[in-house]
């Protein structure tokens, strides 16, 4: 997918990690000009997730930041096919969590005047995966009880921070 050389025009990568599914998440974005130099990155923890979920947050920011830097193109690489199937159309949104997201990403997607999004092999796509990863093992390292699960439910409302 290419798109023309110009500074409306945005290549960008996007991933999403979870450790354990849900589990701590985060989600990295890199963000590219059209003659492909790299003018941001975005790594985010976003608490306990699904990786599902952290893929569609990584487009959401992604597709915020884009719009901040008042890109008029952009061609999306994810190494998620559910989510690129799911973005265009080819798969229907089941979880309900997943489909405000969706509603979200639909509606980002009408800032653009092009829009595309493309499912890459995890090779092409390492340096966001680089980025999600980076998140949750600094978020971890952090705050080290939230490698451990409960065995069961706490009796009491946790005070870890979560997507949900």
């Amino acid at each position: 997918m290419s798109l023309p050389r110009n500074s409306k025009a945005l290549r960008i990568q996007i991933d999403g990690a979870a450790r354990g599914n849900p589990g701590p998440a985060g989600i990295g974005v890199v963000i590219s000009d059209g003659a492909g130099r790299r003018i941001k990155e975005v790594s985010a923890y976003l608490g306990e997730a699904t990786n599902n979920v952290a893929e569609s947050c990584a487009l959401i920011i992604a597709l915020q930041e884009a719009l901040r830097l008042s890109a008029g193109q952009v061609a999306v690489w994810t190494d998620s096919e559910l989510l690129a199937r799911q973005v265009t159309g080819a798969y229907r949104v089941k979880d309900r969590r997943l489909q405000w997201l969706h509603l979200l990403i639909q509606n980002l997607r009408e800032g653009f005047k092009r829009f595309e999004i493309q499912h890459v092999p995890r090779e092409q796509n390492r340096q966001a995966d680089r980025l999600a990863n980076r998140a949750v093992t600094e978020a971890l390292r952090r705050q080290p009880a939230l490698k451990r699960k409960p065995a069961s439910a706490p009796a009491v409302p946790s005070r870890q921070p979560t997507f949900w």
